[in-house]
């Protein structure tokens, strides 16, 4: 038997040596996926599912007001108004759970109140006629008012009457915050902006960021810096009111020096990957593929993200790196180490590691239902820096964010930027034939963005000439069948199983999508070697057919636990 046909145990950093090409590699996540009855854990009952790995210590939201809150805590043409009926069972579950008289259900938490009842104001205050309260929300809001300012404590009344214009509030006009001190009080200040529709400075976002943040958890010795209702409205908000460049900037930028300056990689050549944090549900996942592909030429790949992130809730590198036994608590240091490595190339880090404060909010994300700004700016990272050309790759979905994306990558000083609208929004291009009845917006396989000639770069120069760029890949163009994108469909070990086989050599959807989006990378970003689209293809072909692809691979599983 080959040695990859060993078991790799979820979580051991022992693995089968590399002495040649790696046969089978499917076998792997086959044992695995055998043993996970002894593997399991009341953290991960299931660890081949993308839902097992929701932190058990985050309270769940209440399904009435999270399902209300996907209504209307959204965009100015995107909001649903809710009906008499719907917006009465709404008022009365929070009534209700206020009373601590909920049965059945959970409790209705204070970042969901501080979403709903932001999302509710902001309409009122700014919103179209079509998306402003219908008539049945105004008269159930006018009916339940009594019992909610009885019931709720004066943040909630505050967020849900700020100027005593929308119900006739007294105490929404003088409210300055609890006992939070200054920094809440400079929230409460920012609110009443955000609450009217109105934007805020880069200094301001900064500053409220970082008063409130990290969120401390509530104990017998500690209090919390703000409250989650005020911080919810806050970041709901002003996803709400859709984000200047400005603020994008300041949620890009304002926990940059949280742990000190990022360590310089020596490497020739670093992309950073931002895939959304919240990962995929459907369709095949090969990021962490095509990074062990593009590492093989000298093209070094960082990935980012969390282990699990809503509202998604999805298929994530962690995941999968973690299913496989791989550290995923690499610091940055650590990490730098690994791309620095001639036998690996690439690394991952989790967001807990480089950015704590960022990491804090994971579960107040999952209150608010609605993705907040950090879901653009996260993806825009720059845990480690190097010595050699840098370029980032973000993936997109909504029409609207390529240009702040872009424009973050060259506040960033990278020589070259792409974003890529993937499938489900992330990185993956797909070799799947265009469909005629292709939704509206941007078609999957768009992409755009800056690079600069590898022949003019130096080290010494920020805000050398860019080439900018806009394109839509046909894969069909380049010699690919079209084919259906693998379904995962939140099965980790899936995903796994299809990546490790396409590296193994394995011909067919899976494969294709690796080579299409290492070798297309490659292209757009001007990437040495790449100028010709073929070559760069057949240069991917070859780290994986030689095996190298996936000696990588396991190379890093190794050595994330000797760093």
């Amino acid at each position: 038997m080959n040695s990859l046909a060993k078991p790799i145990r979820y979580g051991n950093p022992r693995l089968p040596r590399l002495h040649s090409r790696p046969k089978r590699a499917n076998l792997v996540v086959k044992s695995a996926i055998d043993m996970k009855g002894i593997l399991g854990t009341e953290a991960t009952k299931n660890p081949t599912l993308s839902t097992s790995y929701r932190p058990l210590d985050i309270p769940t939201p209440n399904r009435t007001v999270l399902e209300a809150q996907q209504r209307v805590c959204t965009g100015p043409e995107q909001t649903r108004p809710l009906d008499q009926a719907q917006i009465m069972a709404v008022l009365d579950t929070i009534i209700r759970s206020a009373r601590r008289e909920l049965k059945g259900e959970e409790p209705v938490s204070q970042a969901q109140l501080g979403a709903f009842f932001a999302g509710m104001t902001i309409r009122a205050n700014a919103f179209p006629e079509a998306t402003q309260w219908s008539s049945g929300e105004r008269a159930a809001m006018q009916a339940f008012w009594p019992e909610l300012v009885h019931s709720l404590p004066p943040e909630i009344i505050f967020l849900a009457d700020p100027e005593g214009t929308i119900m006739g509030s007294s105490l929404g006009p003088v409210y300055s915050g609890g006992n939070g001190g200054p920094g809440e009080m400079r929230l409460v200040g920012a609110l009443r902006e955000i609450l009217a529709g109105a934007h805020l400075g880069y200094e301001e976002v900064q500053g409220v960021l970082r008063d409130v943040l990290p969120l401390e958890k509530e104990s017998e010795k500690e209090r919390r810096k703000v409250r989650e209702a005020l911080l919810a409205a806050f970041l709901i908000g002003q996803r709400m009111n859709r984000e200047t460049d400005r603020e994008h900037k300041a949620y890009c930028l304002a926990f940059d020096d949280e742990l000190g300056p990022p360590p310089v990689a020596d490497v020739r050549s670093l992309t950073h990957y931002g895939e959304p944090y919240d990962g995929n549900t459907r369709f095949f996942k090969s990021t962490l593929f095509v990074a062990a592909v593009r590492a093989c030429y000298g093209e070094s790949c960082l990935l980012h993200g969390v282990e699990w992130m809503p509202p998604k809730g999805g298929i994530t590198e962690g995941q999968l790196l973690k299913f496989m036994g791989a550290n995923t608590q690499l610091s940055p240091d650590q990490a730098k180490r690994l791309l620095e490595d001639e036998s690996v190339g690439f690394a991952y880090v989790n967001l807990k590691e480089a950015r704590p404060s960022l990491f804090s909010l994971v579960g107040l994300r999952e209150h608010i239902k609605k993705r907040p700004p950090l879901a653009t700016s996260e993806k825009v990272q720059q845990f480690i820096r190097a010595r050699g050309k840098e370029a980032i790759v973000a993936g997109f979905y909504h029409v609207g964010y390529e240009d702040p994306l872009l424009m973050l990558m060259k506040r960033r000083s990278v020589h070259s930027g792409l974003v890529v609208k993937g499938e489900e929004g992330a990185l993956s291009m797909t070799t799947k034939a265009k469909s005629e009845n292709a939704s509206k917006g941007l078609p999957v396989n768009h992409c755009s963005g800056f690079r600069s000639p590898y022949s003019v770069f130096s080290s010494e120069i920020d805000g050398i000439s860019r080439e900018n760029f806009s394109t839509v890949v046909n894969a069909q163009d380049y010699g690919f069948e079209p084919s259906d994108t693998p379904r995962t469909d939140r099965s980790v070990a899936r995903n796994i199983e299809l990546g490790l086989a396409a590296l193994d050599g394995e011909k067919g959807a899976a494969y294709d999508r690796i080579v299409l989006n290492a070798g297309m990378v490659d292209h757009l970003l001007g990437c040495s070697g790449a100028d010709d689209v073929k070559l760069a293809l057949d240069r991917a072909r070859a780290a994986i057919d030689s095996g190298e692809a996936l000696k990588r691979l396991m190379n890093f599983i190794k050595l994330s636990h000797k760093v």
